[in-house]
Order: structure tokens, then sequence, then C-alpha cells
């Protein structure tokens, strides 16, 4: 079941809830017993890759300049 992050306005408390998705929105009470919450949006880091991904493109060389770094010439 996923977990979600609220806040409290009234006291700002930050609590966790777990509950099923089609009750995310519902209204939820603080542990001080508030009603006044919002749901706080939640960052989901995924690491690795996936098996027959291709690998991630080696950066090329070059010193900069107007040219990127090639022969201008």
């Amino acid at each position: 079941m996923p977990r979600y992050e609220y806040r409290c306005r009234e006291c700002a408390a930050v609590f966790e809830l777990s509950r099923p998705m089609a009750e995310s929105g519902a209204p939820a009470n603080c542990p001080e017993g508030h009603e006044d919450t919002v749901k706080l949006l939640s960052a989901v880091a995924v690491g690795g890759s996936a098996a027959g991904a291709p690998a991630p493109a080696a950066a090329s060389g070059g010193g900069g300049g107007c040219c990127g770094g090639g022969c201008c010439g």
C-alpha cells in the first residue's frame, strides 16, 4: 500500500499515512487532531537500468572554443 506524506497547516507537523491510491486525496487529520492538512508532493528516485537498454553515450573530447574543440581551420 502506498505511503503519502501530509503537512498540517495549523501546527506544521509532517506525517505519513498508508492508504489505497483511491483514497490518496481524501482528507487526513494530523496526529494532533487538526483537520487542515495538505498532501505533499513526493519525489521518487529511480535508479539502475533496464536489461538490454543502451548504455549512455560517452562524452566526446574537446576543449571548447568557438568550434566546440574542433579544428576551425
